[in-house]
């Protein structure tokens, strides 16, 4: 079903932005607040006078977590709705499922999660955090002294595109720093498992042969609390044996019938963070919810930062025709809620700032590690062979998000 959300002056006159976020299904839970977090950006904009003289119309969406529907809605947007620019997605799943309707058709998509890397689009602009500004960095802290000096590692996911190709990343780093191929254990799980005894316990006779252990976990959606909720049914001390998450922010907290106290998240953006733009912007999220929902999170950070980002580049650009905007996003910059400025590169992913968050009884994270300056994402991964050697860059004479050698050598 396609919903239009009554704006200001919803006809020709007004700028189409789509929103392709799960609102059913199993990712729900991830997906539906970046949507409010769009139409509360996209209020904002139109109590600031709208875009280039005209209002901003969201046209939404509900894929319902089903990676083909993703493609359909997608076309739809693009075709029938002929929106401007999209903001959308969680998983890399509906990601991969969407990327060549928006090459074909030639849509703009603002993808706002951390994700695995090795994928360049002229057509997408990636928000979340790479490999190297998350999976890479965690698993660092883990092996050094502060994060407790682990030596085995279990990397657990939900079986699909990100979990295995992160973890393909994970095994070959630890590869090369020395890490022995018997003190790696990969397990995956379907969307939205529950059962999670049998592979606890197989965590925990992991972590008892008497190195330290910890866990990498990718696992995405509902199944998070699942998860969780028999660790500590099984009494998995978070000090013995910690879970370093990748998908698990400030609001998949709330739903937890307790907190996993001591258990770890990597992210580039936490609700604790104490800045002048972080204030702002947990004010704005509690205005625009009538002060019932405070609670904000990675993801909603980075569609912050794409949403600020494209609105700058359409002014710049005086049009939003997807090549000139595409043209003017290049070195577009913003004070983050993170405190830390960020800026797009010419890869089409940002230089951001990762961050360590431990959990607390009261169900919040405490920033006990961050990087002292942005890092620049890398969209192919210096540790898988074809990867290091590839290189994006979507400037002339590059033109390129993944060749070796440029398309165009001559200006």
């Amino acid at each position: 079903m396609l919903v239009a959300v009554p704006a200001a002056r919803a006809d020709e006159d007004t700028i189409k932005i789509g929103i392709l976020h799960s609102l059913s299904g199993t990712m729900a839970i991830s997906e539906s607040v970046l949507k409010d977090t769009v139409l509360m950006l996209i209020e904002d904009q139109n109590k600031k006078g709208g875009l280039l003289g005209r209002k901003l119309e969201p046209i939404i969406v509900d894929p319902a977590s089903d990676w083909d529907v993703f493609a359909e809605k997608a076309r739809e947007l693009l075709t029938k709705e002929k929106v401007a620019v999209v903001f959308g997605c969680w998983t890399s799943a509906s990601r991969k499922s969407v990327l060549p309707i928006f090459e074909q058709l030639n849509g703009l998509l603002f993808y706002p999660v951390q994700y695995e890397g090795e994928e360049s689009s002229r057509n997408i602009f990636y928000t979340g955090a790479a490999p190297n500004q998350q999976a890479i960095p965690a698993v660092r802290y883990l092996m050094g002294k502060e994060g407790g000096e682990v030596r085995r590692w279990v990397l657990l996911g939900t079986d699909y595109v990100y979990p295995r190709t992160i973890n393909r990343i994970l095994s070959a780093y630890l590869t090369a720093e020395g890490v022995s191929p018997d003190d790696i254990m990969t397990i995956y799980t379907p969307f939205g498992y529950s059962d999670w005894r049998g592979i606890v316990e197989r965590i925990k006779a992991f972590g008892s042969e008497g190195k330290k252990t910890a866990v990498i976990s990718t696992i995405n959606g509902d199944a998070n609390s699942y998860f969780y909720a028999e660790l500590a049914d099984q009494r998995v001390d978070a000090s013995a044996i910690p879970v370093m998450a990748f998908s698990i922010g400030d609001r998949e907290l709330l739903g937890a019938d307790a907190a996993p106290v001591g258990h770890l998240a990597a992210w580039g953006y936490f609700q604790s963070i104490n800045s002048a733009e972080n204030e702002a912007f947990i004010k704005m999220w509690a205005d625009f919810n009538e002060q019932r929902d405070k609670t904000t999170n990675d993801p909603m950070e980075a569609t912050f930062i794409g949403f600020r980002m494209w609105v700058q580049a359409v002014a710049q650009a005086g049009t939003t025709d997807v090549n000139a905007v595409r043209q003017a996003m290049y070195g577009q910059r913003i004070k983050a809620p993170s405190g830390f400025e960020v800026v797009m590169n010419t890869n089409h992913h940002l230089s951001k700032p990762v961050m360590i968050g431990k959990i607390n009884p009261s169900g919040t994270f405490d920033v006990i590690w961050q990087s002292i300056n942005p890092i620049r994402a890398e969209a192919w991964s210096r540790y898988i062979p074809d990867s290091a050697k590839r290189t994006a860059d979507w400037t002339f004479p590059w033109v390129c998000g993944g060749c070796i050698e440029p398309k165009f050598k001559e200006w």
